[in-house]
């Protein structure tokens, strides 16, 4: 056999074999939206009605694909196709999908759920989450079990559970975060802590608006939460039951200012700051037995302490250089390394869950902004500007900040805002009065 004619039986085979690739079923990538700093297109989900499987089940029906929509929509990774684009609808939970009328509208994920209603009460939601394009089904069903007045929470734990499947990352829907609520004219506003669940919803007040109450934090487990009261005259940092409502002074602050508290992630600890005289240190109390330990002992004002989530760092704000910046030290003190290096004053320093980053509030050139930079200072970026930007609080996930933003003026009042860390999706958290100082809770 010649060389030539061996060279094209290897041509032969090779077209053979390339035609039979080209004649196989495409297979499409897993769904999955990449999470980056960069642009990222916003991929086309659909919530059809949760399908009522009994005759009480009718009115949640809509209202709870309306919340996982809501939910989805908010992160800007996600968006919605509208219903009256859908060519058909199910009517049966255990119906195949028609994936072809899902495709011929661009649905990349499809969100299909079921709701019952007992005659105890008890409601029951179900779902499963669709890969229209690969035809399939993204992990198993779950369904979630309550009574119907907890109906808005299940259907966060769906847009939760959907959210996570299609990331990768946990979900923060089913969260609450309490904030200070804000009433009356500027010049005599009433403050009181109220409690929401994340997107505004079910607003709960903690205390009357009697006296000052400021700068709630929660605790890890999300059932007490520290705040600052001037309930004696003077800031006292009092700790209060969420289940309750029953508050209590930290006992060993007697005939001192305190304030800026914030729990350790023992939940046991607590870390705030004490001033007495023109002086403002660092100090820290076992919540049980009520012993403080001071952790710093300068001449300059700081505050606004933070752990990080392993308990092991405290990062802070002090005007030790001249102007305010921000700085780590060792949970139980000792020497301090300044991290921020830009122009301007930084503070409310908060570490994020995931440990990698810190928020902060940036004053500079008559500015306000709320960032974010790495626990060594660098990477800073800018991700929102104001009038009045301050008091970053993370979501539980590490992906998203709430801050108070006030607007300007004799009439200025102050409302949260929400934006994820690339500095995409800036919203408004809508609460029925002015609102300031949230703190965002960890998922139920």
């Amino acid at each position: 056999m010649s060389v030539n004619h061996r060279v094209t039986q290897v041509l032969t085979a090779l077209t053979a074999a390339l035609a039979l690739l080209l004649a196989l079923p495409a297979q499409a990538a897993p769904l999955r939206i990449e999470i980056t700093e960069g642009v990222v297109e916003p991929l086309p989900f659909a919530v059809p009605d949760f399908i009522p499987e009994t005759a009480a089940a009718g009115e949640w029906g809509g209202k709870l694909a309306q919340v996982v929509a809501d939910d989805l929509n908010g992160t800007g990774l996600f968006i919605q196709t509208p219903q009256d684009a859908f060519i058909s609808r199910p009517t049966s939970f255990a119906a195949p999908v028609q994936y072809n009328d899902w495709k011929a509208i661009n649905v990349q994920a499809l969100i299909m759920g079921a709701v019952s209603v007992a005659d105890n009460g008890q409601l029951t939601v179900k779902f499963r989450v669709y890969d229209v394009f690969s035809g399939q089904e993204l992990g198993k069903g779950l369904q979630f079990q309550g009574t119907t007045e907890g109906w808005r929470r299940m259907a966060h734990k769906v847009a939760d559970a959907v959210y996570s499947r299609i990331t990768g990352e946990s979900g923060y829907f089913d969260s609450r975060v309490v904030y200070v609520s804000e009433t009356g004219p500027k010049d005599d506003r009433k403050k009181r802590l109220a409690i929401m669940d994340y997107d505004g919803a079910n607003v709960q007040y903690l205390t009357d608006s009697s006296s000052i109450v400021l700068a709630p934090r929660f605790s890890p487990t999300g059932d007490r939460v520290l705040y600052t009261s001037y309930a004696t005259g003077f800031p006292r940092i009092h700790v209060l039951d969420v289940g309750n409502t029953q508050s209590r002074i930290l006992e060993s602050q007697t005939g001192v200012m305190s304030f800026a508290p914030r729990f350790a992630p023992n939940g046991q600890t607590a870390v705030f700051s004490i001033s007495e005289g023109s002086n403002t240190d660092i100090f820290t109390m076992d919540l049980a037995s009520g012993a403080t330990t001071r952790l710093t002992n300068t001449p300059a004002i700081e505050t606004a302490p933070s752990y990080s989530p392993d308990g092991s760092r405290i990062v802070f704000e002090s005007d030790r250089s001249g102007s305010q910046q921000l700085y780590i030290m060792p949970a139980g003190g000792g020497e301090a390394e300044r991290i921020s290096f830009g122009p301007g004053r930084y503070g409310t320093p908060v570490w994020s869950p995931r440990g990698d980053l810190i928020a902060f509030t940036k004053q500079h050139k008559g500015r306000f902004h709320i960032g974010v930079m790495r626990t060594d200072g660098s990477e800073e970026r800018l991700l929102t500007a104001s009038f009045l930007d301050e008091g970053p609080t993370w979501a539980p996930n590490g992906r998203v900040i709430m801050f108070t933003r006030e607007t300007q003026g004799a009439s200025g009042q102050a409302s949260l805002y929400s934006v994820d860390v690339s500095g995409r999706s800036l919203r408004r958290v809508r609460t029925p009065d002015a609102a300031s100082d949230p703190s965002w809770g960890p998922l139920q």
